[in-house]
């Protein structure tokens, strides 16, 4: 299997390929897939236990299993796991293998390619992260509205104001996040009179019940 061929000519440091032959239980790798392992073309020859030796201890035990049963059963098979190169490296690779087979249609074996995701596993890793933080970043803001809001109208400290709100998120069963949305939300139609401090306990009170009118 021409990896590039399948990737349609691309980034050929990342893609590579591989054969294992039933016959001997010989493997034959791309100078590619080599230097994924740390490897200089033609350094070594790959054989089952050098592969494994370098898998993550992690992924050690999923990888033996994946190859045992493409050794004995010649099955098709896909996998995402780490590596670590001969420099202590790790990279995040899918391994993807299919039968290999004679001009008589026997099964003679695998063939597969190799992708090095690392630097696309990072970008992800790394999005997700940005994402989480600024979910985060957004719901401590709201909260922060929230607990203005009760400080305000009951006199109360910061610390009181994030008990009374976390009380009302589990007595409601409903997100703290929720909650401070809809008292942030309906608490700027509220006018400054005396009667302010009896609408907000009903706001407190209800607002997990309301629904959040469209901006």
């Amino acid at each position: 299997m021409d990896s590039e061929q399948v990737f349609g000519g691309g980034e050929p440091q990342r893609v590579g390929s591989f054969r294992f032959y039933l016959d001997g239980q010989r493997w034959e790798w791309s100078d590619t897939v080599a230097q994924m392992h740390g490897y200089r073309p033609g350094e070594v020859t790959p054989t089952t236990e050098l592969l494994l030796s370098h898998k993550h201890p992690e992924d050690h035990p999923h990888v033996a299993l994946v190859l045992d049963r493409m050794i004995n059963y010649a099955e098709p098979f896909s996998s995402k796991h780490r590596i670590i190169d001969t420099t202590g490296k790790i990279h995040q690779v899918v391994i993807v293998g299919d039968r290999m087979h004679d001009d008589t249609g026997a099964v003679i074996g695998t063939t597969g390619f190799y992708i090095d995701i690392t630097d696309s596993h990072r970008n992800d890793v790394k999005d997700s992260v940005d994402e989480t933080v600024a979910a985060l970043e957004q719901s401590r803001a709201v909260i922060e509205q929230a607990k203005g809001a009760l400080m305000l109208v009951y006199g109360i400290p910061a610390d009181r104001a994030f008990d009374i709100l976390t009380w009302r998120s589990q007595e409601t069963n409903t997100r703290l996040r929720t909650i401070a949305e809809r008292i942030v939300a309906r608490f700027g139609e509220f006018e400054p009179d005396t009667s302010l401090r009896t609408r907000f306990d009903h706001l407190l009170f209800t607002a997990h019940q309301r629904v959040p009118r469209p901006q």
